[in-house]
């Protein structure tokens, strides 16, 4: 599966500021942040390592390049990235199963995008073959086109997921509302000129000009998205 973007893509919300609304996916629509971790622990249990737990911090929310590059080289462990990167996406399929919990909010939230066709995006730093099992969760009708971190030169903290995103859409990233819990995924969105909502998982986020800071989802629905943007004007 490939980006796409159907015709619903190209709509945008009549007479409202909110053109669209991109979505972050580990941590912010599924309860998949620990299970990552959990992937990691063993693997490098396995290699003769134990990883601290201070280091969940560093590695959540980011590239798998970054975080398997950072825990190589903290443990020395005798793995090269190419091979680690194959063992996190297997331990990860093995674990996600056929379903996963959503998190709190985000199928009411996705169901309201959707019934009121404001066009949304998943945007995430995970592989595409992990994005596709996920979207069988989540229900890929809920959106008009989906970003893998590894379909892009340069993936979370950089903007070019979310740009691309907002081209595919065609929409202005101003005009996007973007959804994430990881201080890297909130860097990208806001360097991409959106303006974010961030629900922490992990590490705590502090609030700053264009973020928003709540503590679940179930905070959010199209009319506080609506109200953010309208308070740009």
């Amino acid at each position: 599966m490939t980006s796409t973007v159907p015709a619903l893509g190209t709509r945008t919300a009549e007479g409202s500021a909110l053109q669209a609304v991109l979505l972050d996916m580990d941590g912010t629509l599924v309860d998949t942040e620990g299970f990552w971790w959990d992937v990691e622990v063993e693997i490098f249990a396995r290699l003769g390592h134990a990883l601290d737990d201070s280091w969940r911090h560093v590695v959540v929310g980011g590239p798998m390049t970054r975080s398997a590059g950072f825990l190589i080289e903290a443990t020395g462990a005798d793995i090269t990235l190419a091979e680690l990167t194959v063992l996190l996406n297997e331990g990860f399929e093995d674990r996600i199963g056929s379903a996963l919990p959503l998190m709190p909010g985000a199928a009411r939230l996705l169901a309201e995008l959707y019934e009121h066709e404001i066009p949304t995006a998943l945007v995430s730093a995970s592989h595409r073959r992990i994005i596709d099992r996920v979207l069988g969760s989540l229900g890929p009708q809920h959106f008009a086109l989906s970003i893998a971190g590894d379909e892009v030169s340069r993936t979370k903290p950089y903007p070019d997921p979310y740009l691309l995103a907002a081209s595919g859409l065609g929409v202005d990233p101003a005009r996007c509302a973007v959804v994430e819990d990881t201080a890297t995924g909130v860097a990208a969105a806001e360097a991409a000129g959106c303006q974010v909502v961030a629900v922490p998982s992990v590490a705590p986020i502090a609030p700053a000009t264009r973020r928003t800071v709540v503590t679940s989802l179930e905070e959010v629905d199209l009319a506080f998205l609506h109200g953010l943007m309208t308070q740009m004007r």
